[in-house]
């Protein structure tokens, strides 16, 4: 069994000396999956005391973060989703300032300040806007020495006077401090709104640790001694302990499969699960694909079994399991979907829905000029279900013709997610996830070549190569990609325009691969719709640059004034010799 994440915590909140509080902290520690995919959060939040309603700003804050988190995609990764959320209460918060009475003073509306830490297996994600604060505490024997975590978003402008240079529902957005913390067990935090840490020390933590049976104790003997020591603020700390990380684990599909056995070869007639065997798809070093019969709803699907090469490999059986998981939150028409209903399996497999048409590799051999508008009708439609992947922060990292399927009524999907990165398990990752060259390489974006991560652009760069093979049945730069050996080797490498291939190619389409094709993934489009775009109009940048030398445009005036300007010289020259 893997080692699960686990934590001790311990919360206290006070409203000290003033008549109420305006504080607000909460925590979540669920179980199981859930505590795998989106780990544990803890969030304090401080009103500010001009305002009557901030009570109700820091008590929305915590409660809508510590909810809307976990509602949140389990594919995003933890800043994404956190980042997402705050923005979404921020704007809530300074709606309701704007609909109020006091809608013109920020002093008066509702405004608080917000830091949270999610732990999600070996690493604390902190977010945080104004001045409350997250300490890493480091025991010592004879106190405790406390290293800030968080940056105070606070201006002085005199000793005695400062204001809070952000904070939540100051204005329609609001810029989070993140920042990604890597952690060991035995590790502890501490989260304190400043009437808790402008009154204590780091021998009146290690004293409040060191007497106190449970970290609940704990918190309380603090907030008691900021009090001790004159603090006239409300008064929030929380502690957290990490007693043990989380081994890594791609999802809980892959703990329920990882004890499964590898399924034998299969023939025709042959019944897995119930599935009937129709025929064999592919086949490959690293998977067999067949086609088979569902009696109970008389459906065909694609059964993907992994090869008996990937035993004992965890790496590929992982990244073959998530296949199943990513089919699963990926919804677009465009994109292949899983089987339904799911079935018990007795061996490791994964099932998605039959596509009864060709894949696109093959449609461009009964095609192979296939036209540009043809070619937009398919790129638009891939590009639709790279777009539903890039929503998830996930990547394809294998976009190719034989991974495009196109159906009988001309509908083209996506399928083979063998290589997809999604960017909430990778976080899960001890060292960072596998970054080898996962896709064909011909198709592949320069930077994997140089064992960079990918990005979006790196799908856009696939797409581009798409495009292009489509409009030109060639590649952009041959095989000069894979072979270009370093970053030198690779900025030499020049593309070929698609209309020295086919000079029918508008000039302006040549323009946008070429910039979807860029060497350097900075100077490429950052999401494939762009690219998309610029397919179908001319963008204006493109337009002198793209613009067709005098020949190709106007032949009969470009030998015009090559005649004429050859008349103008022989005139010229007989001047002369007279």
């Amino acid at each position: 069994m893997p080692t699960p994440l686990t934590l001790a915590v311990g919360q206290h909140t006070d409203r000290g000396r003033k008549s109420s509080n305006q504080d607000c902290h909460g925590a979540a520690l669920p179980r199981d999956s859930l505590r795998s995919t989106k780990g544990a959060a803890l969030a304090l939040a401080d009103g500010i005391g001009s305002s009557a309603v901030s009570h109700v700003a820091s008590g929305t804050a915590v409660a809508s973060f510590l909810e809307d988190y976990y509602a949140t995609s389990d594919a995003w990764s933890v800043r994404t989703a956190g980042e997402r959320v705050l923005a979404a209460v921020n704007a809530w918060l300074y709606a309701q300032t704007r609909q109020s009475q006091d809608r013109y003073d920020q002093d008066r509306g509702y405004v608080c300040t917000f830091t949270a830490l999610v732990i999600k297996s070996n690493t604390a994600h902190v977010f945080h806007v104004g001045d409350a604060r997250i300490y890493r505490i480091h025991p010592g024997a004879h106190g405790a020495s406390l290293e800030q975590v968080t940056t105070d978003h606070r201006i002085w402008v005199s000793p005695e006077r400062s204001y809070l240079s952000r904070a939540l529902g100051v204005d329609d957005s609001v810029d989070i401090d993140y920042r990604a913390v890597a952690l060991e067990a035995g590790d502890l935090f501490m989260l304190a709104t400043d009437g808790v840490y402008e009154h204590v020390t780091g021998a009146d933590v290690h004293a409040a640790l060191q007497g106190a049976s449970d970290l609940d104790e704990a918190a309380r003997r603090l907030v008691a001694r900021a009090l001790d020591n004159g603090s006239t603020d409300n008064l929030t700390v929380q502690l957290v302990r990490i007693e043990s990380l989380q081994a890594r684990e791609a999802s809980e599909l892959l703990r329920q499969m990882a004890d499964l056995p590898l399924p034998p070869l299969l023939e025709p007639r042959a019944e897995l699960d119930g599935y009937r065997i129709v025929r064999e798809v592919h086949g490959s070093s690293r998977s067999h694909v067949y086609l088979a019969l569902d009696p109970d709803s008389g459906a065909h699907v694609i059964l993907k079994l992994p090869s008996t090469d990937l035993a004992g490999n965890r790496a590929r059986m992982e990244r073959f399991v998530m296949e199943e998981w990513v089919m699963g939150r990926v919804r677009s028409p465009h994109v292949v979907k899983p089987a339904a209903p799911a079935r018990r399996r007795s061996c490791v497999y994964v099932a998605s829905e039959y596509i009864d048409g060709i894949t696109l590799a093959q449609w461009l051999r009964d095609h192979p000029k296939p036209g540009l508008e043809a070619v937009r009708r398919i790129v638009d439609q891939v590009a639709k279900g790279l777009r539903a992947f890039h929503r998830l922060e996930m990547l394809h990292q294998d976009l190719r013709p034989e991974n495009v399927m196109i159906d009988a009524d001309g509908t083209a999907r996506i399928i083979d997610f063998g290589s997809v990165s999604v960017a909430g398990v990778v976080e899960m990752a001890p060292h960072g996830e596998d970054w080898t060259l996962q896709g064909a390489a011909l198709y592949a974006a320069p930077e994997y070549f140089l064992g960079e991560h990918g990005t979006v652009s790196s799908d856009v760069f696939a797409l581009g190569v798409l495009t292009y093979r489509m409009l030109t049945g060639e590649l952009p730069y041959g095989v000069g990609i894979p072979a270009a050996k370093g970053r030198a080797a690779q900025r030499k490498l020049a593309y070929t325009s698609a209309r020295e291939h086919d000079p029918a190619t508008p000039p302006w389409v040549d323009c946008a691969l070429r910039k979807a094709l860029q060497i350097d993934p900075r100077r490429r489009y950052e999401d494939v719709s762009e690219f998309v775009y610029d397919l179908h109009h001319p963008n204006r940048a493109f337009l002198n640059q793209a613009r067709a030398p005098l020949v190709e445009r106007n032949p009969l005036l470009f030998w015009k004034a090559v005649s004429f300007g050859l008349a103008l010289a022989l005139v010229a020259e007989m001047a002369l010799r007279r």
